[in-house]
């Protein structure tokens, strides 16, 4: 499976980043720190079930729904804010990048699938782990991009 698409997508989050300072958040909604964190939290359950697949898993899961803002929070902390975030960021994306190029056919297994992002995107059910991949890059990642960019206080 090619990961050129889902490179080009984590490119264009990481042009809304760098270099960028950022103004609170409208009410309800994520900062730019939680937002990065979130990204990194799914890179992290889209590469175990990459790797579960990778390892000959004929079943794997990924639930984004268990990441609440507590959480997101603690890792904004842990990792002392959007720098590090950041950094960690394009540690996973690039990890995730190299394992989705390995897939070949392990590409097309179901994959048990949670995924809610407000309007856009509401996946509950299993797909195969392509098409999963396939919505990260081109709905997931271009939002958090769009929310970043109007975040954004720097043109």
């Amino acid at each position: 499976m090619e990961s050129d698409g889902l490179r080009r997508a984590y490119d264009g989050v990481f042009a809304e980043i760098d270099g960028a300072t950022f103004g609170p958040a409208p009410q309800g909604q994520l900062s730019a720190e939680q937002i990065v964190a979130h990204l990194v939290a799914n890179d992290e359950l889209m590469i175990q079930a990459t790797e579960a697949l990778l390892a000959g898993s004929t079943f794997a899961y990924y639930d984004l729904d268990d990441m609440h803002r507590p959480q997101l929070d603690a890792l904004v902390a842990e990792q002392g804010g959007l720098r590090g975030l950041t950094a960690l960021l394009h540690g996973t994306s690039e990890r995730l990048c190299v394992l989705v190029g390995q897939l070949g056919l392990e590409a097309e297994t179901p994959v048990a699938t949670c995924l809610r992002e407000g309007l856009d995107l509401d996946v509950d059910g299993p797909l195969p782990w392509a098409r999963t991949l396939d919505l990260h890059t081109r709905v997931h990642l271009p939002k958090h991009q769009t929310q970043l960019r109007e975040l954004r206080t720097n043109p």
